[in-house]
């Protein structure tokens, strides 16, 4: 399987679902709400939540933006250089314990680097849906990435998957 793409691998208008998805369990939102010290009762509060217009303990959408960000990882920035900037951030509804996520990236633009040949800018959005087809999340991102020619040291130390990696032994 590869992981990451360079910028030369990115078309504008095409899609790319991201696989798999990820069932979100109760265990996850308690883990990440005390992780980043969201308290909110609607989140970690079973009782207070049942009283509420949804009836139950809502995800935290800060998780579910954090997954659906990783879930593209392999597929949009994994030989990533930064993320420049996450727009257009819109939580479209609820997701509870227990829905499976699935995300799905359309390529909105590409764009070469102005001030360094070896590398460009993709424009991307990201929806989530949960098991229901329900869309639950959406932004937007751009993403610098290296061009080909950059090669694998541009990604970071790890040899390509496709190559064996290195080692201090002898054979």
């Amino acid at each position: 399987m590869a992981f990451g793409r360079y910028y030369e691998d990115f078309t504008p208008g095409e899609i790319i679902k991201h696989y798999p998805g990820r069932t979100i369990t109760q265990a996850d939102d308690m883990l990440f709400c005390m992780l980043t010290m969201n308290h909110n009762p609607l989140h970690i509060d079973a009782n207070f939540a049942s009283h509420t217009q949804h009836g139950r303990q809502l995800v935290v959408g800060t998780l579910i933006f954090s997954l659906v960000v990783g879930m593209t990882v392999p597929d949009i920035s994994g030989h990533a250089i930064a993320n420049l900037e996450y727009t257009e951030v819109k939580h479209h509804a609820p997701t509870f314990h227990g829905d499976t996520v699935y995300a799905q990236t359309t390529i909105l633009k590409v764009r070469e680097s102005r001030s360094k040949p070896d590398r460009g800018i993709v424009w991307v959005e990201t929806q989530a849906f949960n098991q229901r087809a329900e869309k639950i999340l959406s932004f937007q991102r751009a993403v610098l990435v290296p061009k080909r020619q950059a090669g694998p040291a541009a990604a970071g130390p790890f040899p390509p998957l496709d190559e064996p990696a290195l080692s201090g032994a002898a054979s």
